[in-house]
């Protein structure tokens, strides 16, 4: 395995004049897209081993979440139309003589993930879903089937993964903000918040600014005033969580289109602007760090929902992370690291066709040998626990949104 260390070039994007960050909370459309399908990827992973030994191919990456239609108000509300979620993609359906029950696994961990995480929505009211799910190609079938029998996974695209360590202080204000704002004490402390939750943050020189999109629950707020003395704790909470991270100077906008009128304010029913307001599509979010970052090098691929042993579109987008990461914890020197992976159709996994690792060191020089030679010992040992990841996709634990 070659891997090629470069020195950075550019300067840390946490020095730049401006940066912008985004994160799309998991009750985001888009983000309900990934989560499915990647739940349905885990849930078929475990269907095949337990029933084959090992997973079988499948993708199925694909998914379009179509608004439904609500009627909000102060106090209640009323879903009129469902959203309608379509599940697309391929997965082997029958094998050695047994049928695979694709779409039924399919809607049933979808109608699970959605029960569990969205906890204003009622998965059969308020959803329709609609698998649409085929066989898998005989091509790409008889290349999965070419690495099982080698015993070694075959990359079953040419696709590029790129990853960065560590994350500087406006992505960090980003994702723990959303994260507070939909974690289990704050929906407790204020069930007024939904799920649907999107932060974009800007950096302009030394001050910050959050723009925070916040879905309001109607059955937890009585009137306007109450609505906009509720918006306030949003505030306050966003602002607690940033203060935690930074001393720069903070500006936090919640809901910053509303008006000062019923129908002018972002109220829902269950928490989620796909009730009613916004669609959403596979691919269309995060990354697999959880951010959306215009300032750092990303892969457009929709890593969710791919398969969890061949398709670099997601593992090489994962390892390119883990091995970013790697590098800066276990190298002291590195105060930053970029990891570029590119795979070739065919070929092991293990054996990308580019792999560099491009760091910037404390004293702003290139590294010498004894540090390259410690730069690619762990990446290495990084990177070949690739082929183990497929158990966290299994378990559910592995976060690709």
């Amino acid at each position: 395995m070659n891997i090629d260390v470069t020195p950075l070039r550019f300067p840390a994007v946490g020095t730049l004049p401006l940066e912008i960050v985004e994160r799309k909370g998991v009750g985001h459309p888009d983000t309900i897209c990934d989560a499915l399908v990647e739940t349905i990827s885990s849930e078929l992973s475990r269907f095949y081993v337990e029933r084959f030994g090992t997973v079988l191919h499948h993708n199925v990456d694909k998914a379009l979440l179509c608004a439904g239609s609500a009627v909000p108000a102060f106090g209640g509300g009323e879903v009129i139309e469902p959203i309608e979620i379509y599940l697309a993609g391929r997965a082997v359906s029958e094998f050695g003589g047994t049928r695979i029950p694709v779409e039924e696994i399919a809607v049933e961990s979808s109608r699970k993930w959605l029960r569990q995480h969205l906890s204003h929505l009622d998965p059969e009211r308020h959803v329709r879903l609609l698998p649409r799910l085929r066989s898998t190609s005989p091509d790409l079938a008889s290349l999965f089937l070419r690495g099982q029998e080698a015993g070694q996974w075959l990359a079953n695209d040419t696709s590029f993964g790129v990853g960065f360590a560590p994350l500087d202080d406006l992505e960090r204000i980003v994702l723990a903000v959303e994260r507070a704002l939909n974690s289990r004490d704050a929906k407790v402390a204020y069930p007024h918040i939904g799920e649907d939750v999107k932060v974009m943050g800007a950096r302009s020189g030394d001050s910050i600014a959050l723009t925070v999109a916040c879905a309001f629950v109607g059955r937890h707020v009585a009137s306007l005033d109450d609505y906009h003395t509720k918006r306030q704790l949003v505030q306050g909470l966003a602002l607690e969580t940033a203060r935690a991270i930074t001393g720069l100077p903070l500006d936090i906008a919640v809901n910053a289109a509303d008006q000062l009128s019923p129908g002018s304010v972002y109220l829902t029913v269950t928490g989620l602007s796909a009730e009613a307001g916004d669609d959403g599509q596979v691919g269309r979010g995060n990354r697999v760090n959880g951010l959306i970052t215009p300032y750092r090098p990303m892969s457009l691929e929709a890593a969710a929902g791919k398969n969890p042993v061949a398709h670099v579109g997601k593992l090489y987008n994962v390892m390119a992370s883990r091995v970013a990461d790697a590098v800066v914890r276990e190298a002291s020197q590195v105060r930053e690291a970029y990891c570029y992976l590119l795979s070739r159709i065919g070929s092991p996994i293990v054996e990308p066709q580019v792999f560099e690792l491009a760091v910037r060191l404390d004293d702003g020089r290139a590294p010498d040998a004894p540090l390259t030679q410690r730069i690619c010992e762990a990446a290495r040992e990084e990177f070949l626990k690739i082929n183990t990841l497929w158990r966290e996709a299994i378990k559910g634990t592995l976060q690709v949104w």
